[in-house]
Parts: C-alpha cells; structure tokens; sequence
C-alpha cells in the first residue's frame, strides 16, 4: 500500500524521492535494475526474438548499458520505471516489465502519460507471467497513474492479446520510426 508519502506527482512532472518497490508474485520477483544485471540484460536484449518487434534488431551490451541507465533514471526523476523479473524459484531472468516516459515522437503524441512495456525472453512465452507481472505493476500503479499507454507492432499478435487483457484498447494507429505500430489507452482500476 502507498503511503501519501510516496505518492507521485504526475501533474508538474516532479517526483517524490521513493525507494522503488520490490513486488512480489506467485511466480516472480519484480525489482529495479542493478549494475549486476548487465550481463542478464544482454542476454534478453541481444535475442532476436526478443527485439524482432521491439526495433527489430538485438541490441548491444552498450545500448543495454545504457538501457538501465535510463530505467534507474526513471526512477530518479519520476518515481516508476521498469522491473527486471526474475523466476521466484531459480532466480533466473524471465524479462523487464514496466513504465516509462521515453519522449516518442509520435501522432498523436503521449505527451506525458506514461507507456507501459515488457520484454520477455522466449523460454518463458506462453505461461501467463507477461500477464502476471503486468497485472501486478498496474495494480501498484494504479494508486497514482490515472492513464497509461503502450504502443504495439500489429504483427505482434502475443502481445496485442496481452494488452487486452490488461485492459488497454486501441485508440489509434500511427508510425514510429517508420514502421506501422498500433497505440493503445488504459484507464487506471479504481482502488477504493
């Protein structure tokens, strides 16, 4: 439960200094990136699948370097950011899971709504943990994040499916970076 304390101020982009949460599923645990991660990062980001639409190319250990560079930033600066997940029993990374504020040059734009995103390596598709771990960072989020987005290949039929049944809906079709991607909006779940 948050604390007003720790609640973030989304409406003049400054955020409260918080310590990030460590969240805790059935299967998994969600928490900040370490310099430690790198390694385990590069794996994720160098796999072709991982990235086929998510810039369609495998990532450098310097761009995953600065990649959580940018996540620790978020944090910093605005109070959420994205979770490494790790397997519960093995420890092992299952993907990175969360919000951001990347600054896409898009029409129409997200202005300053944050955008929801994930990233999984393929052993673990197709065993519901995309959709726990989001299910479980939306819930945290909803307690301050009255709106979030996310953007989506609309070859990425997996993840279109997700995002539905996280609650997102389409509200708009656009072009990043010069490939067809399909917006999405979600209306935080009231938490009474």
């Amino acid at each position: 439960m948050l604390t007003p304390d720790l609640m973030v101020s989304l409406s003049n982009h400054e955020a409260r200094r918080i310590t990030p949460p460590v969240l805790v599923t059935e299967r998994l645990i969600l928490r900040t990136h370490t310099r430690d991660d790198l390694a385990a990062c590069t794996t994720l980001w160098s796999d072709p699948a991982v990235t086929r639409f998510i810039g369609g190319r495998p990532s450098t250990e310097e761009e995953v370097w600065r990649r959580i560079m940018g996540y620790v930033g978020h944090w910093q600066l605005l109070g959420y950011g994205y979770f490494l997940a790790s397997d519960i029993e093995t420890g092992a990374l299952v993907g990175e899971f969360g919000l951001a504020d990347f600054h896409r040059d898009l029409n129409p734009p997200f202005g300053t709504t944050p955008e929801a995103g994930w990233a999984m390596l393929p052993q673990y598709h197709g065993k519901g943990l995309a959709l726990e771990a989001l299910s479980t960072i939306l819930a945290w989020a909803d307690h301050f994040i009255p709106r979030s987005v996310c953007m989506i290949d609309p070859a990425n039929l997996a993840s279109l499916n997700l995002a539905a049944k996280l609650g997102y809906s389409e509200y708009a079709r656009a072009a990043y970076k010069d490939n067809p991607t399909v917006l999405h909006a979600r209306v935080a779940v009231s938490r009474s």
